[in-house]
């Protein structure tokens, strides 16, 4: 980070984009008690410190706990997250369960690890929340890493999904959100190494990420370095789905389609798509 005003800046343009992803999803309201997962990487650090600046300033009044899940991994540097929750002065909560074992357990060696160790969590984050009292769990998910999950569905599973901003655990018993939504990554990276959070590795298990979806996250730099602004468009055009112009019999019946049927931009069949030129990927229109 060149300065501190640089630093500075950097804050409220993330703390605004998260400002603006709680309000418009409603993710937070009065009386909530959030429970923040912390993993020791640059997002959970950086949820973190935006909830807790929010906090200061909302309109309604929320409690916030912070949370890490120590899993036994060989390496793990137990102390540093607990040092850090201290000297800044958050509530938090340390849970010890050895995941780290089971999953090598189970596990063939020299394959992924990440999709056992993912389930395991999950429970045990949603036990804590139960026994905290914590109606909603908060995620250090961020912008990229919903535009990359898009892609990872429709390519690898014949799904049109992503993560979503919000949602209700299957249990019925927490609601799940990510107010880090409309943050990009290299935001927060820079944010994080101006803060200079105490990273822990997230590779201390073993376990190399998900290759699909590394080959995914490098197609999208590749976009975004030749044509920037590729992983914004794709996650707006997230939040501008038009069901009548796909193809899922199930979010509009295009069985039962009749003259009558009023369909969103239905009469532009024969119409060039309308492509804003600028810092756009150039695509020729011509026959």
């Amino acid at each position: 980070m060149t300065s501190s005003n640089t630093l500075q800046k950097l804050r409220k343009f993330l703390e605004g984009r998260t400002g603006k992803a709680i309000g418009d999803y409603n993710m937070i309201e009065n009386g909530d008690t959030v429970l923040v997962c912390c993993s020791g990487g640059k997002d959970s650090y950086t949820l973190l410190a935006m909830l807790m600046a929010l906090q200061q300033r909302a309109p309604v009044k929320f409690r916030l706990i912070a949370m890490n899940l120590d899993q036994k991994q060989p390496g793990f540097p137990a102390d540093v997250l607990p040092g850090y929750f201290k000297s800044i002065g958050v509530e938090y909560r340390i849970v010890e369960a050895d995941t780290y074992s089971v999953v090598k357990d189970k596990i063939p060696e020299g394959k992924t690890t990440c999709s056992l160790c993912s389930r395991l969590r999950r429970g045990i984050i949603y036990r804590t929340a139960k026994e905290l009292g914590a109606n909603k769990i908060a995620l250090g998910h961020h912008r990229d890493d919903m535009v990359h999950t898009l892609f990872l569905n429709m390519l690898f599973g014949g799904k049109l999904k992503a993560m979503p901003p919000k949602l209700v655990t299957d249990d019925k018993a927490h609601v799940v959100i990510r107010p880090l939504a409309y943050c990009p990554e290299n935001e927060i990276a820079r944010f994080a190494r101006g803060m200079e959070f105490p990273i822990i590795p997230c590779n201390l298990c073993g376990s190399q990420e998900n290759l699909q979806r590394q080959k995914i996250k490098e197609m999208m730099q590749g976009w975004d370095k030749r044509f920037p602004g590729r992983t914004e468009a794709v996650f707006t055009a997230m939040q501008n789905i038009v069901p009548s112009h796909l193809a899922d019999n199930a979010l509009f019946d295009f069985r039962g389609l009749t003259l009558d049927t009023p369909v969103e931009e239905g009469d532009i069949a024969f119409d060039e798509p309308e492509i804003a030129m600028t810092g756009m990927i150039p695509l020729s229109l011509s026959a």
